[in-house]
């Protein structure tokens, strides 16, 4: 290993996991439970049969198991991870102690108002604070998860158009649009216009212009865009839909290089979601819960979900049901109360210096940029905010493909960036340090990817190999994803 820098991979302990369908045998146990004194009932036609054969274990062979496994994850608790378009910023643990606080772990939500006042004081400041801090006149909690955010901010934008009898079936859609916003815009009846980009990854204000009129609903746009770019005409692109009647949803995935220094606002922006694992540093991954909190300009206000929290004239808090223009609710009860009471921990820790995580993940990011630029294709050399977008354009005459530099990157000990996304970008390497990230763990990270470009060229059969120190090498995406097998049954 090069003396001029360290990579945290290493060789260790790597036991191999059978599947617990191959460890189970009949009888075996991990509980005892006492004899039923229910009755025995048939179940509804077409629920009879034997159901799914679930493996009978022992205790131990299951805390073993899980075990194991946990060992051989990757999170933002291990090392850097740099998935681009993702923003795995690490999670606070001041704010997993505040959420478990039995106040608000055991709160039921049937409880009437008076039980849950300081629930409901969460619920309302930070609505306050969301809409604060893009620059818009007010929020709501409800969205489940950032598509569930995107959804609402697509049938509000609906419900102002039908309220106002203008009928708009269409929806600007630029390439670089996330891969929810077209389904999102769908489900509200909207169909898709897609908006090609420049040639420097921006959207265009004549190529906007051009597909603007009277059948278009409005424009969803990211910014800072897929590409990691701020888009320089946005504000021009926004006032011109306003004056024909449209509106603009912001997709907030990449909130976190803008807070507090982009008021959305001013750019025009109508609504917004937040992505809270994203930006608000809330637990990411596993499949939930999440949260996609949604903020509004004056012009939607009425049609928020409801019901709303209001603060009462003594200082209390209740339910407002009496919104006649709201689309009704998006959730049951009020979305993800501990995952929103986590964000609210963050938002009141950090205040004024939310600004700073912007600008340190701007500034890691430009870092990076800059560190490899002369060893990876950089296909937008411009500034970029919060992530930069890289190719294998200079080691695919060597055949090396991107799958192959990630790969590469485990047996170094780091978790790879995205790859292949956007979809816009041949081969894209796509890479998100985040605030979190200190100068030593990003030279680190970036010796590991000079690293993986040299061997690229001296010795390819390392990348083609690689991973190495993994349990399985290389996995069949594509069969996993077509021919899944959910049940132990591998036949």
């Amino acid at each position: 290993m090069s003396s001029e820098y360290k990579v945290p991979g290493q060789s260790g302990l790597v036991l191999a996991e059978e599947l617990l369908w191959e460890k189970g045998r009949k009888g075996r146990s991990g509980a005892s439970i006492p004899a039923s004194k229910v009755p025995s009932a048939k179940l509804p036609a077409g629920l009879e049969g034997p159901g799914p054969d679930w493996p009978d274990l022992a205790e131990h062979q299951v805390a073993r198991h899980y075990t194991r496994l946990s060992t051989w994850n990757f999170g933002v608790d291990t090392g850097t991870y740099p998935l681009g378009s993702c923003t795995m910023k690490y999670n606070p643990k001041i704010n997993e102690e505040l959420a478990g606080l039995p106040g608000f772990a055991k709160a039921h939500p049937l409880l009437p108002s008076e039980a849950v006042q300081g629930e409901l004081q969460i619920i309302h400041e930070l609505e306050r604070f969301l809409a604060e801090i893009v620059g818009l006149e007010a929020a709501s909690l409800q969205p489940g998860a950032g598509a569930h955010g995107e959804l609402c901010g697509m049938l509000l934008i609906a419900a102002h158009h039908r309220h106002n009898k203008q009928k708009r079936t269409k929806v600007l859609m630029p390439d670089t649009a996330h891969g929810t916003n077209p389904a999102s815009a769908a489900m509200c009846g909207f169909s898709e216009i897609k908006v090609p980009l420049g040639p420097k990854g921006y959207l265009e204000y004549a190529t906007v212009e051009k597909l603007m009129n009277d059948e278009v609903a409005g424009l969803m746009v990211t910014n800072p865009n897929t590409l990691g770019l701020f888009e320089t005409e946005l504000v021009k692109i926004n006032e011109m839909i306003h004056r024909r009647g449209g509106l603009v949803y912001g997709d907030g995935a990449n909130l976190n290089a803008v807070m507090g220094r982009a008021d959305l606002g001013k750019l025009g922006i109508d609504v917004v979601h937040y992505n809270t694992h994203k930006t608000l540093s809330t637990p990411h991954g596993g499949g939930g819960p999440g949260a996609g909190p949604v903020a509004v300009g004056k012009t939607l206000t009425p049609y928020l979900p409801g019901p709303r929290v209001v603060r009462k004239e003594d200082g209390g808090y209740e339910w407002n049901e009496d919104l006649p223009l709201s689309i009704g609710r998006m959730h049951a009860f009020h979305g993800q109360f501990r995952v929103l009471v986590r964000a609210y921990a963050y938002v009141l820790t950090m205040g004024a210096m939310l600004k700073d995580a912007s600008e340190l993940a701007v500034l890691n990011a430009n870092y990076v940029k800059e560190k490899l630029k002369d060893l990876y294709d950089l296909p937008f050399p411009q500034h970029c905010m919060h992530e930069c977008v890289f190719t294998n354009a200079l080691q695919e005459p060597g055949k090396i493909s991107t799958l192959d530099i990630a790969k590469r990157l485990i047996d170094l000990g780091f978790h790879p960036p995205t790859i292949y996304f956007p979809l816009v970008v041949h081969s894209a390497i796509m890479i998100e340090p985040t605030e979190t990230e200190s100068k030593e763990e990003l030279d680190a990270f970036i010796a590991g990817m000079r690293q993986v470009a040299l061997e690229a060229r001296n010795t390819p059969d390392l990348l083609r190999e690689a991973p190495t120190r993994t349990v399985r090498r290389r996995l069949d995406d594509v069969a996993a994803a077509r021919r899944p097998v959910l049940t132990g049954d591998m036949k």
